[in-house]
């Protein structure tokens, strides 16, 4: 599955708000949710049970929170650029402004490539800082490098 499979273009959000990390992880559920079908309660639990183990902020002001959903039959990611950073107890410390979410089926071998594939894009150098400048119609652009 390749990023662009992985987002599709309605699931991608600029200057999403939220006070804190509890409140972003509740926004990005509510999104979810609404696009997949499925309660946005289900998806915050296990975010935050996924958080629990260790803080999915892996720095630079980035975060890929992710969680496996067994109502899921396929992966699906979204992304989120927040209009100001918040605190995510990141390895770095550093507050969050770039956000990708990604939900797996509970039983999918796919969503450890997945996540690496999105953790590689983010990390290659220049990405964050296109994403973080690039036009609100372009942010998607800017995140998959078309």
């Amino acid at each position: 599955m390749t990023l662009d499979e992985l987002i599709p273009p309605d699931h991608v959000f600029d200057r999403l708000r939220a006070a804190d990390k509890a409140a972003l992880l509740g926004a990005l559920a509510r999104a979810a949710g609404e696009l997949l079908g499925l309660p946005p309660a289900e998806i915050a639990a296990a975010l935050a049970a996924r958080e629990a183990l260790g803080s999915t902020g892996i720095g630079g002001g980035i975060a890929v929170p992710h969680a496996r959903m067994s109502a899921l039959a396929a992966p699906s990611g979204f992304f989120a650029r927040l209009d100001r950073p918040v605190a995510f107890d990141a390895v770095d410390g550093r507050p969050v402004d770039l956000v990708f979410l990604l939900l797996s089926p509970a039983a999918d071998g796919e969503h450890l490539r997945a996540l690496a594939a999105v953790s590689r894009r983010l990390r290659t150098p220049g990405v964050a800082e296109a994403m973080r400048t690039a036009a609100p119609a372009a942010l998607r652009a800017a995140l998959l490098g078309a």
